[in-house]
């Protein structure tokens, strides 16, 4: 039986004059595009453009509804209640609706953006917040899911269409979580180093933990952040391993 995954990238991530990654790129990369809507970065003439750029290229978009923290990118902790993220999740997911539609390519997904994103595997009152903001708003959306977390299982509860990713250039704890950004060895800037353990991931149908061990998971999606410096070329390197190994890179939805 042949394997096929997803590969993802966030984008849209820049805001005004200033851009973030080469979103141009990487979406001739990737199968999927989780695209910013705003709040954590992102704007409506970027939102646009990038909507605009995944149609051209056939790659299939998504909302990333991240916490409102431009200055410190959606990656740290806001104590917000769980009405007020249900609130702020369904506010980015209507922005990317209405401008996917606006340029003839509707989001098929959404994907919780850094902090939030983490927030949705490791606190179930979080993830239960984004998942009733997608159900509202739109329960055809698929749950784009941090593997082995609250979300995915809470998604699947509530009757949403579920997919769970993994990360091509995250390091793993021995809990399944990702090693906070601020510890060594926290992201992979080795392309061949990411592509070769990606390949087995995949294979194995595990992630792999920083010790070796191996947990097991579907995994549906992987994703290459577009925000560091060797994104491309990880991404790259990550779809050539994938396919040298005979593993077909397609979205999750075909």
């Amino acid at each position: 039986m042949s394997l096929s995954v997803d590969l993802n990238s966030d984008m849209g991530e820049g805001f005004g004059a200033y851009r973030m990654g080469d979103d141009a790129a990487m979406l001739s990369i990737v199968s999927s595009a989780n695209i910013a809507c705003g709040l954590h970065a992102g704007d409506p003439e970027i939102m646009a453009q990038t909507f605009a750029l995944a149609k051209e290229k056939g790659v299939a978009v998504g909302a990333h509804p991240g916490f409102p923290d431009l200055w410190g990118f959606g990656r740290r902790n806001i104590p917000f209640s769980a009405g007020e993220i249900e609130r702020l999740v369904a506010y980015q997911v209507g922005s990317a609706q209405a401008l996917a539609t606006y340029v003839g390519h509707p989001i098929t997904h959404v994907k919780a953006h850094g902090a939030l994103g983490n927030l949705t595997q490791q606190d179930e009152s979080v993830a239960r917040a984004v998942n009733n903001a997608i159900k509202a708003v739109d329960p055809k959306l698929v749950c784009l899911t941090i593997a082995l977390g609250h979300q995915e299982r809470l998604a699947r509860e509530m009757g949403l269409a579920c997919r769970s990713e993994i990360f091509a250039d995250r390091a793993y704890t021995d809990e399944g979580f990702l090693v906070h950004r601020s510890k060594s060895g926290a992201v992979i800037h080795d392309a061949a180093a990411a592509a070769e353990r990606v390949v087995r991931m995949v294979r194995n149908g595990a992630i792999e933990t920083i010790t070796g061990r191996a947990i097991v998971t579907p995994i549906d999606s992987i994703c290459v952040h577009s925000d560091t410096p060797s994104a491309v070329g990880i991404a790259a390197r990550v779809r050539a391993g994938l396919e040298d190994a005979g593993i077909t890179i397609r979205n999750f939805l075909r």
